[in-house]
């Protein structure tokens, strides 16, 4: 940078030259350049006083910023020795405390070894005094063995000589007296096994009938209801001889409908003022009933209207049906059950079994299996289902091929029925093994419903038919002499002769009857086998 003095010189050397020193021209670019030369100078002096007071604050301001910056570090310094020594106090005391806990548990650890050192010790102790008992009973043993050798081979010596004496006083050898001694021991055995096997069943049984008798007794107590037994012919009530002629047609052509119609026997004789109806399905019977009575209030009479009225009433048992269903599974108690099953049971309100109708007789079953089932701790809503479904196959079984088990079984489960269910339907008369014990409690109270009296029916000449068969069975066994049946034919009365039959066979005689009686027999309930033998003696004094 050049001074001011130099910037002067140089200015006045780039000055033009003038002729006339004296002129106006020259003059006032003198002036000119020496005014900018001091206006320069003093720029140039402006700036470097400037600069020096810029310098003089900025170091001012950097010499007070380094001493904030040293009292700072200074403070901050102080702060982290200060944390530092505190950091340390505090590790330090951590580390007295583990030092401490650890000093303790080695403290417990040492004391729990010298208590087991003194366990030890004790055991030893014992073990040796164990030791030393054991090592006298050994010896004791041993002495006691070598006695026991010595007084057995005495004792061999001694049953040697017996047998030789034995077998010198009997004359039989050795394999001969075994075969003798067994003999009698068998013989023994044998009769004493008979004995404890018949005391054994009699308790068993005598057990068992009282149980059951009292389950059966209880649930009968517990569920009772009338009976009504129903038949397969209806009357239906003519009011005179004009109108039975116009029921028949001319040449029977009104009759003949009815029957086609209805599918059921329309039986006109002399009796008066009745027509007889004979239909085994109940369902028909019904309609034809009921089609026969609104055409004799009508008195129009002719194949046509005999054709409307039994599609009117047909309509009408179909509605009938449908309702006694429902208010049967409402009755039973029974949830999610198929439109179909209510219809199938519906139909059982117009069916007979031996003149007792089916379905009160399903709702007897359901209710008495269901108080049998709780009271051996079973689940009754399940036996109760059971039992208000086992014959449902008598819905259809004039429909299909096969007994009304089989029928009802494969019905239940196209329909959603469970497997104790479908095991009841098909096994409650026996066709199928069971497979759970709700199948044994159904044919229970199946038996129960249909054997209370006034429940069921039979003509006179079925009845003397099984009551002849029954004694016939028990007449065809060895040592039977006479067989009587009581009770309306549920007992019967065995008496055997006692020089050809002994206790134990009376009691295998009663089993083959009763067993024999169940496979060829068809009743309801059950059937008691009797079988008596007695020895009198007879002597007479003169």
């Amino acid at each position: 940078m050049r001074s001011p003095l130099e910037l002067i010189s140089l200015l006045a050397q780039s000055a033009p030259a003038q002729t006339d020193p004296g002129s106006i021209p020259g003059l006032a670019w003198g002036f000119m350049v020496m005014g900018f030369v001091v206006g320069g100078v003093g720029v140039v002096v402006v700036i470097r006083l400037l600069g020096n007071q810029l310098v003089n604050r900025a170091t001012s301001e950097a010499e007070r910023i380094l001493r904030h910056a040293e009292e700072d570090a200074a403070t901050k310094r102080k702060e982290v020795e200060l944390e530092a020594k505190n950091f340390a106090l505090a590790e330090r005391e951590r580390l007295e405390e583990e030092l401490k806990a650890r000093r303790d548990e080695q403290r417990e650890t040492e004391k729990r070894i010298s208590k087991r050192e003194d366990q030890i010790e004790r055991q030893s102790a014992k073990l040796a005094e164990r030791e030393e008992r054991l090592d006298t009973k050994t010896a004791d043993v041993e002495q006691r063995e070598a006695s026991n050798k010595q007084k057995s081979d005495e004792l061999d010596k001694l049953i040697d000589r017996q047998k030789s004496e034995l077998q010198a006083i009997t004359g039989l050898s050795k394999d001969e007296a075994e075969r003798k001694l067994l003999s009698i021991i068998e013989d023994d055995v044998r009769d004493e096994s008979a004995r404890l096997t018949r005391t054994l069943l009699e308790q068993a049984e005598t057990k068992a009938v009282e149980e059951a008798r009292e389950i059966t007794i209880t649930a009968m107590q517990r569920y009772a209801s009338e009976f009504v037994a129903e038949s397969t012919t209806r009357s239906v009530a003519i009011p005179s001889d004009d109108v039975k002629g116009r029921i028949i047609g001319r040449e029977g052509r009104n009759i003949r409908a009815i029957e086609k119609a209805t599918g059921a026997d329309i039986i006109v004789d002399d009796t008066p003022g009745v027509i007889v109806v004979s239909c085994f399905d109940k369902v028909r019977q019904a309609i034809a009933v009921n089609a026969l009575e609104k055409l004799v209030s009508d008195g129009r009479i002719h194949p046509t209207r005999v054709e409307e009225v039994v599609e009117k009433c047909r309509a009408e048992i179909e509605e009938k049906v449908e309702k006694a269903g429902k208010d049967a599974v409402l009755e039973a108690k029974l949830r999610n059950v198929s439109p179909k099953i209510v219809e199938a049971m519906g139909k059982l309100s117009f069916r007979t079994s031996y003149g007792q109708n089916v379905l009160k007789h399903s709702l007897e079953v359901a209710y008495i299996s269901q108080i049998i089932a709780e009271m051996l701790g079973m689940d009754g809503r399940v036996a109760r289902r059971c039992g208000f479904l086992h014959d449902i196959g008598k819905a259809m079984d004039h429909e299909m091929e096969g007994g009304h088990p089989h029928i009802g079984a494969v019905f239940a489960k196209q329909h959603g029925e469970s497997e104790p269910v479908l095991n009841v339907i098909a096994g409650h008369h026996g066709d199928v093994p069971a497979t759970s014990f709700y199948t044994p409690i159904i044919m229970t109270a199946d038996a129960l419903s249909g054997a209370r009296p006034g429940a069921r029916r039979e003509s006179y000449e079925r009845y003397v038919q099984r009551l002849e068969q029954l004694q016939g069975i028990a007449l065809e066994h060895r040592g039977v002499e006479e067989a009587h049946a009581i009770q309306a034919g549920r007992e019967v009365r065995v008496m055997v002769n006692a020089q050809r039959v002994n206790d134990d066979e009376a009691y295998l005689i009663a089993k083959q009857i009763a067993s024999k009686v169940a496979d060829e027999m068809t009743f309801p309930g059950e059937i008691k086998v009797t079988v008596l033998r007695e020895t009198r003696a007879v002597e007479i004094a003169r």
